[in-house]
């Protein structure tokens, strides 16, 4: 072969190779596509208890922090596997400014004038659920396009972070200095409803034959904790005690995440 075809040759092999590391890594997307949704959702909940707390700044960090990283987890979305998912990450894209600006004049609001209506509020709620459609619609389409499907156990142990997720914002929400049936638009489901499937899906979990030693050990520490705080969840008309159930649900979230990577390296 002459030097020049040679050249030709690996230039190509080189070209294919670099097409190759930026193809669409669909595991990845649906991975990140996840944290996103944590991050919008919890934006959502530190928001409700920097209202609730009456200008706490630590929870004005908190919100800061969880936009950046959905902020993050967004910009990580690339090469969409098809037509589909690649107009719903525009959609999203959209979805999430408009979300994110709302917030954030909330915000400025609330360190103005001390208070924030209720109706603004109740729109960034109506926002904030419209955004988790769409992230979903977005997780399902770019699975359908790439052929790639979250396997079951890591799908369910995802499923359950959000869940936790879901629960200490309504929590959250309830124990605000605002309106909480107002602010939740009638769509939100029954706390109570909410954790008994935690503790349900939990227990199934923790039964799972594919368990390893250090999943076992991680759902132990999960479900210690949720027990500490599954009384005051379903008891949330007594004795509030939103500091408390932010905390722990945040360290519950975080072990759940751990539990869905370990899913995620046993049955690669």
């Amino acid at each position: 072969m002459s030097s020049r075809l040679l050249a030709i040759s690996l230039g190509a092999l080189l070209a294919l190779f670099s097409a190759t590391s930026h193809a669409a890594d669909p595991a990845n997307n649906l991975l990140e596509l996840h944290q996103l949704r944590l991050a919008a959702q919890k934006s959502l909940g530190d928001f409700y208890m920097y209202n609730g707390m009456e200008g706490d700044q630590r929870y004005a960090r908190m919100i800061g922090q969880s936009l950046i990283e959905a902020n993050e987890r967004l910009a990580a979305l690339t090469d969409m596997p098809g037509e589909g998912s690649k107009a719903l990450r525009a959609q999203l894209t959209q979805q999430w400014t408009g979300y994110r600006n709302d917030l954030e004049g909330l915000i400025v609001t609330l360190k103005t004038q001390g208070y924030t209506d209720l109706q603004p509020v109740a729109d960034l709620a109506a926002d904030n659920r419209q955004l988790m459609a769409l992230c979903l619609e977005l997780y399902n389409k770019i699975q359908q396009e790439s052929g790639h499907q979250v396997l079951a156990l890591t799908q369910q142990s995802r499923e359950q972070s959000l869940l936790m997720q879901e629960i200490a914002v309504d929590y959250a929400l309830r124990s605000a200095s605002v309106g909480a049936t107002f602010m939740g638009g009638g769509e939100v489901r029954p706390i109570e409803e909410m954790v008994g499937q935690f503790a349900e899906q939990l227990a199934q979990l923790e039964k799972a034959a594919q368990n390893t030693s250090q999943i076992k050990q991680t759902l132990s520490g999960i479900s210690t904790k949720w027990r500490y705080i599954e009384k005051s969840l379903k008891n949330y008309n007594e004795n509030s005690v939103p500091f408390l159930v932010n905390k722990y649900s945040d360290s519950i979230i975080e072990g759940l995440e751990q539990v869905s990577a370990q899913y995620a390296a046993t049955q690669s």
